[in-house]
């Protein structure tokens, strides 16, 4: 038997972006759903991290998540599971209130996807997969307690395990210790976002970009062979963040192609501009030929150290800030999450003054 993996689908992302939601279609119309029906694949768990926000959706982003997703797994008859997220559950000590229970219809009353609290032990062919979702207060003990004693071989959850790399160049220092999960042969996990594993522990990491750190990160969802017990990772090909190291020097942006910059955010990295004529030019072009989401312009005087370091320091001033206005983003607040933004960069910029 073969299962399809997804995990932190994040639907409603960047507050509910209609960019994002496209960009996210995108996947499940062109690659999810016609792989799994040409491959024949019967079976789905979800590891955790359907939706984004744990307060609210908005009704464009139910309605697409229903008529996207879950309709078309329901048509498709997908036997599906449903290991909740911490972002799927209202309160941070349950997972009693949460996002899927008022999301999933069952249409005719027929078919109803496994939605999973807590942990559980469920056999697929002739293999038992333990199934653990994210761990609150709540079910701590218990959760502890039933992976501790556990007689699967395979586990599959929203883990929150130290020393994995939650982001690029960011790693996790608290939460649940390697040694826990010790007597299975293989852990597959959501949460991480950042695709990594220790031949044992797999955050199998997001199947599409959701924010700038996932640029130049391998995406894409993941197939299990119950038989085999072997992990196929299915690549994603497709981006919407781009960056552009602009230098005349080298390139001519005359007549160079553009057409991979549509429906993408962009960053512009001014490297070397020997002629403004020619830049404006092709700026123009990426506003009136394409339909960009957005430009970034980032001009830097770079002109004392090489083209490698150059480029290594842009990206380390890039992610530092996308890293702190990704953590506004994932907080819990009534603040104005724009105006925190706006006294981060202004705190970000002074320091670099200095």
């Amino acid at each position: 038997m073969k299962i399809a993996l997804l995990n932190d689908t994040h639907f409603g992302c960047r507050n509910d972006s209609p960019h994002f939601m496209d960009y996210q279609n995108k996947f499940y119309d062109e690659l999810f759903f016609p792989y799994i029906k040409e491959n024949n694949i019967r079976h789905l768990i979800h590891l955790g991290d359907v939706v984004d926000r744990r307060k609210f959706i908005n009704y464009r982003i139910a309605h697409n998540f229903q008529e996207k997703f879950w309709k078309r797994l329901y048509d498709m008859r997908i036997d599906t599971h449903i290991i909740l997220g911490n972002h799927d559950t209202y309160y941070k000590n349950t997972n009693k209130v949460n996002a899927l229970q008022q999301l999933i219809t069952t249409f005719d009353g027929k078919i109803e996807p496994w939605i999973y609290e807590k942990p559980a032990t469920v056999t697929f062919g002739n293999l038992p997969i333990l199934l653990v979702p994210w761990i609150c207060d709540d079910i701590y003990d218990e959760s502890i307690k039933i992976i501790s004693e556990s007689k699967s071989q395979i586990c599959m959850g929203h883990l929150e395990v130290k020393g994995f790399e939650m982001h690029k160049g960011h790693y996790n220092d608290h939460g649940l210790e390697k040694s826990l999960f010790k007597r299975f042969e293989k852990v597959l996990s959501g949460h991480f976002h950042k695709k990594s594993d220790d031949k044992q522990i797999y955050y199998l990491g997001t199947q599409y970009q959701i924010t700038w750190n996932d640029y130049d990160c391998p995406k894409g969802f993941h197939v299990f062979d119950t038989e085999t017990r072997e992990l196929e990772r299915v690549p994603n090909p497709i981006t919407i963040f781009k960056k552009i190291y602009y230098d005349d020097k080298k390139t001519n942006y005359k007549d160079i192609d553009i057409s991979e910059y549509d429906k993408t955010f962009i960053k512009l990295f001014i490297v070397n501009k020997n002629n403004e004529d020619i830049f404006e030019k092709f700026v123009n072009r990426l506003h009136t030929e394409i339909d960009i989401h957005e430009l970034n312009i980032i001009d830097e005087d770079t002109s004392d150290i090489t083209a490698s370091v150059r480029e290594d320091i842009l990206d380390q001033g890039e992610d530092t800030l996308t890293f702190l206005g990704n953590y506004i983003e994932q907080i819990d607040t009534d603040l104005d999450r724009a105006k925190l933004k706006d006294f981060i960069n202004k705190l970000y910029k002074e320091a670099s003054s200095e």
